[in-house]
């Protein structure tokens, strides 16, 4: 029988779900290829400890930026290698594959997804909005006459949409998400402490005493990077509040874009947002206290998804098992 697998492709990890078994691999989107013939030498986890490591001759890198793929090559070779993983090493019947795209990508950018999902050694390639998945996988009834909104937040674009009668209404998209958060913090560890950290010890930092809002009792961590002065290694103690400082703009900005989907909701939907409230979806919901923070700045009730990070992936993989009925929703190549 032919397997048909659900991929989302994020900018920070690639989930893949197969039909009927359920999620499979979840991994990080890092790829480390060879400079001189491109050879890939490491995908996901293994390459990702490479990151900011790696000798001369291998180049560790995210063939993914805000959502969208910015290296063809390398997306395709982490593709037939997720392929392969599911289908092991001889494939006889290629599979069938539905990838997510966000919603606000131009056509060009999704035909080289459902390019790069071909010579990976798909059958058949499938794309679907993202909001529209992670409502799928959030358990929200998208085929109702009345109005649910969605805001996944990833790696590399945040998207908020209305979703009603199993379609798009009004959408936004920002390509800012946690990999900017992340950057925020090392350019306040650079200005402040002249600390120069890589973007795996931001990222650390942000998953230990990041927080959307000030804290009650603030939290402090020792974060070690090179001196910007002396050139010299250096520890330096960093606190929750020094990091919610830091990284409020980019949450703003993120904050603005349900804003600005709920500006252009027609009033009847929108009172339906108003009883229901916002599903936050995607790895960066987890931070702590961003649904307390949309909920102040947008006056409507905000909660997480159960397993947010599952949420895309997961619907995805409900709609690649049930064709027939998402049809509509879904660009087929």
């Amino acid at each position: 029988m032919r397997k048909r697998i659900a991929i989302d492709l994020g900018t920070a990890n690639s989930l893949v779900w197969l039909a009927v078994k359920g999620l499979v691999m979840n991994e990080p989107t890092v790829v480390a290829i060879t400079r001189d013939d491109g050879r890939v030498v490491a995908v996901g986890n293994e390459a990702k400890e490479m990151l900011g490591r790696t000798p001369g001759n291998i180049m560790a890198s995210r063939p993914m930026r805000d959502g969208v793929i910015a290296d063809y090559r390398v997306t395709e070779a982490m593709l037939s290698y997720f392929i392969r993983r599911v289908c092991g090493r001889v494939v006889v019947l290629k599979p069938e594959v539905m990838i997510c795209v966000p919603a606000g990508v131009t056509q060009v950018e999704r035909r080289a997804v459902l390019d790069a999902t071909l010579s990976a050694g798909a059958r058949v390639a499938y794309l679907i909005d993202e909001p529209l998945a992670a409502a799928i996988g959030a358990r929200i009834p998208i085929a109702a006459a009345s109005g649910s909104m969605i805001i996944d937040i990833g790696g590399g674009s945040a998207e908020a949409a209305v979703i009603s009668l199993g379609g798009v209404v009004v959408h936004k998209s920002v390509r800012i998400a946690g990999n900017k958060i992340d950057e925020a913090i090392a350019g306040f560890l650079k200005r402040k402490h002249n600390l120069l950290v890589g973007e795996t010890t931001a990222e650390d930092v942000k998953l230990r005493i990041g927080s959307a809002t000030i804290l009650p009792q603030p939290e402090t961590i020792e974060v070690k990077g090179r001196d910007t002065v002396t050139g010299l290694p250096k520890a330096v103690p960093v606190t929750s509040n020094e990091v919610t400082e830091s990284i409020r703009p980019v949450l703003i900005q993120i904050v603005g874009a349900a804003k600005g989907v709920l500006e252009e909701t027609p009033p009847e939907l929108a009172s339906d947002i108003i009883d229901k409230g916002i599903v936050m979806s995607g790895g960066t919901s987890l931070l702590r206290n961003l649904d307390r923070l949309m909920t102040d700045l947008t006056g409507v009730p905000c909660h997480v998804a159960e397993e947010p990070l599952l949420c895309v992936v997961r619907g995805t993989g409900v709609a690649i098992e049930n064709l027939d009925l998402y049809k509509k929703s879904i660009t087929k190549r």
